[in-house]
This record gives structure tokens, sequence and C-alpha cells, in this order.
């Protein structure tokens, strides 16, 4: 039987065995209540990883950023992000839904916005505008193909916010993919951003959640927003075990999928159909455009399909790869092989 090599996300991949022994024999209790000590633990492990004073576990990344920009936001506010950022996108404008926030979005390049351009976005103070309350940034920004965001430009941001009493958000669904590639600490991403969120369920290959960080008082509001969006979850410790296991465990592992992707996209970009520069694989996503008008991403998909390749049409002329923790070299090779028996010619 031909072995599928899911391509699609880093959303696929499914627990370890360790993984799965650490959730069979995880300690729980009623965490409405507070009182599951793995859930606890979980969020002492990450706020310290974070440096920030508390967090909170949720049920989904998209959770994660709703609760995020309700709690900083009020009804009739407006949020600055990237025109192509996970919020504007794959959200199903939760936030306009339940926060009440106009989104202001600014195409940046490849998902990075400069503190320039944001600060031609800030509304002045006028009865006419409404109040520019927060600012959202991703990293690693998944439909700028996992570009990482550069820490000067995050701390030049933070010096615009401030001077004009803005919070700032980090979608940080894959920040530990951008901490292991740069070698910068994840406290010392974290460190401009009045909050942020990361997902266990992608790179770290968790079945579910993410978690929020913040200060203390910014956290006991968020948990009621959370609450409000019936994120109160009662016995999740098993859930939370899974966490604390990746953060222990695969953490470093990242800089593998890393590797994976810059080989994929090396041996890709020599097939004419997919030419691009191999050198824009900064993580663990590639980004392919497809150069024949002719040929659809939806064509590209299914003829990789038809050989066990999984992966996702990407927008207008473009697919998607994303490799994890389910991906070996084994899988990569053979991939290479499939592009090159499909498309090599």
């Amino acid at each position: 039987m031909m072995r599928l090599i899911d391509l699609r996300s880093d959303t696929v991949t499914k627990p370890t065995d360790e993984m799965r022994k650490a959730m069979a024999t995880a300690e729980v209790g009623d965490d409405v209540f507070g009182e599951d000590p793995s859930v606890n633990l979980l969020q002492e492990k990450m706020a310290g990883l974070l440096g920030k004073e508390a967090a909170l576990f949720v049920a989904s990344g998209t959770m994660g950023n709703l609760v995020s920009i309700l709690t900083h936001t009020h009804p009739a506010d407006e949020v600055i992000l990237e025109a192509n950022s996970h919020p504007f996108h794959y959200e199903a404008a939760s936030a306009a839904a339940y926060a009440g926030v106009q989104f202001f979005p600014i195409l940046g390049n490849r998902g990075i916005l400069t503190d320039t351009e944001i600060a031609k976005a800030i509304r002045p103070d006028d009865p006419h505008f409404p109040k520019t309350r927060l600012i959202c940034l991703e990293n690693t920004h998944n439909r700028g193909g996992g570009k990482i965001y550069p820490l000067e430009e995050i701390q030049k941001i933070r010096a615009l916010a401030d001077a004009n009493g803005i919070a700032m958000h980090l979608d940080g669904a894959r920040l530990f993919n951008a901490t292991v590639a740069t070698g910068i600490p994840p406290a010392d991403y974290c460190k401009p951003f009045d909050s942020i969120s990361v997902c266990l369920s992608k790179g770290l290959g968790c079945p579910v959640g993410s978690v929020i960080a913040g200060s203390k008082e910014w956290i006991k509001a968020a948990h009621q927003n959370r609450k409000r969006l019936g994120g109160g979850m009662r016995q999740v410790g098993i859930l939370a075990a899974a966490g604390i296991y990746a953060l222990d465990h695969h953490m470093d592992r990242l800089a593998e999928d890393h590797r994976r992707a810059k080989e994929l996209a090396d041996a890709i970009s020599q097939i004419p159909l997919f030419e691009f520069t191999p050198s824009a694989v900064e993580t663990n996503i590639i980004v392919l455009p497809i150069h024949d008008p002719e040929t659809s991403p939806e064509e590209v998909v299914e003829r990789l399909k038809s050989e066990g390749v999984l992966v996702v049409p990407f927008g207008p002329g473009e697919i998607r790869l994303v490799t994890h923790i389910g991906i070996d070299d084994k899988d990569v090779a053979r991939t290479i092989e499939v592009f090159q028996k499909l498309f090599g010619e």
C-alpha cells in the first residue's frame, strides 16, 4: 500500500507514542476551578519561556487570537495588521463578529510590515475615525511562506506603538520556528508585545491547543473572555500534558523541519514549472509559484496526490508544502522523485 506523504500542513501531525503516554498518565483536575495541575504547569512553563507574567491555555490558535483581540479592544476600535495575516484571512471574521472591531489591513513584503507603513495607518484623534487600539503581527508568516519577522523591525514598531498608546499582539502560531531558525530566545522575540498566541498543534506536534501569554492583569481579563467564548474546559490536563511534552522534547527538532524544507526547495527550484529562489524558504513552509498559466494549482495537487504526495492550493498560481514531525528524510527523497517524475520534463 502506498505511503501518503502529507505536506498539506504542520497541523496534520499525530502525537508520538511518547506523547500519548504522557497524555495517558497526566495528572488532571477541574481547570475551570484552576485545579488542573497539568494545565497550570503548562501555563507556567509557557509564561516563563515567553518572558511574560502569566499564560492561559486555549482550544485553538483562532481562539487565542480572538481572545487577545477581545481583551485589548472595545467595539468600534481599529486593529492594524498585514493584509495576508491569519486573523484577516482564516479566522472567519471572528474579530468583527465578537469583538466588534474593524481591521485596517496593509499589504506587506511577504507579510512583513515596517514602522513607516504602520505609521501611515494610525488614525488621528478625530471623531470621524475609529480609535487605533492594537497592532497585530504574525511570526512566522504563513502566507509569506514561513517568513521570519526581523526582531529589529518589531522593535521599531514597538517604539511607534508606545508613542501612540497602542498595544501590540503577536500571532506567534509558529513562533518557535522563528526562534529555532534565528537562535533568538523566545522571550527576546516576545518582549515588544503585550500579548502572544503560540500554537501547540503545528510544529510542536500536539493534537490540539494554543497558549496565550501576557501580564497577570491582562490574562485575568483574557480568562473571562475565554469563558464567554465557551473555552472553559474541565479535565483538560490530558491535552496540556501533550504541550508540556512538546516543550520539553520537540523544540530543537524544528531545525530538522527547516533543513528538510530547504532540501525540497533546492531540488524543486530546478524544475522550470516551479522555478523560484530557494533561499526564500527560511523555516518549514514552501510556497511554490506555478509559471505555466495553463496549469492550475488544483491540477498540480491532483497529479501529486496520484503519486501519494499531498499538498494544497495556496492562492492563484501557487501551491504550498509544509514539513513537520511526521515527515522524514525518506519522505523528502520520495517527494523530490515524484516532482521530477511528474514535472521535470
